[in-house]
């Protein structure tokens, strides 16, 4: 049973089915989605230029910047403690319902990921979700991703293996909006620990 969150029109809208999807899916659950992690339009003043994505990882929000002291808000999951990463990066690939194949790092240390040690084919249990954005540095991958999988319930958490988290409704969205070569800052938490250098930890 969801929780005593309400809904406008514009988060019913936001939230409702998507049947046109390779993989439908279902509207998300207001009831359990927090108001605070729900996509809307926001004040947010920055320097960066309209069009950058900003990943506030302590608040656990990501803003794409619209301009004239604007941006689109999304509520995020983001890396739990060990696997966290911050600094900038670019888009440089998007896919939808995109393949995940684990590290053989991950693979090494995690059992449940040995099945996939090939690659698991996009679809509702692929723990990329509908969409991935995938960040690199000065031409080369970082492993870390923007992508969907979010559940209302665990926005504003650190859980995923140090990528970027959405539900699929907003990765699809997001996905929508910005296109190849769109700048990433990713802002450090100092709750967790961001170590570059373990970023074959992360899903791909």
């Amino acid at each position: 049973m969801g929780l005593p969150y309400e809904a406008s029109e514009t988060d019913m809208r936001n939230y409702s089915a998507l049947r046109s999807e390779r993989f439908p899916l279902a509207a998300v659950d207001l009831g359990r989605l927090d108001p605070r992690y729900r996509r809307q339009e926001v004040k947010y003043e920055t320097t960066e230029p309209a069009g950058t994505i900003i990943v506030d990882t302590p608040a656990r929000y990501l803003y794409l910047v619209s301009g004239n002291g604007r941006a689109v808000r999304y509520g995020i999951e983001v890396g739990r403690e060990g696997f966290g990463w911050s600094g900038s990066a670019t888009i440089a690939r998007k896919a939808e319902w995109p393949k995940w194949t684990p590290p053989a790092e991950m693979v090494a240390r995690d059992p449940r990921t040995v099945p996939y040690a090939n690659g698991m084919p996009g679809g509702p249990e692929n723990p990329l979700g509908a969409r991935a954005l995938y960040l690199y540095q000065g031409g080369r991958d970082t492993l870390y991703r923007i992508h969907g999988g979010g559940r209302p319930g665990s926005l504003g958490k650190a859980t995923s293996s140090g990528c970027i988290r959405l539900l699929d409704h907003d990765v699809i969205d997001l996905f929508s909006r910005v296109p190849i070569g769109t700048r990433t800052v990713v802002l450090p938490d100092p709750l967790l620990s961001h170590a570059p250098e373990k970023a074959s930890n992360s899903p791909v």
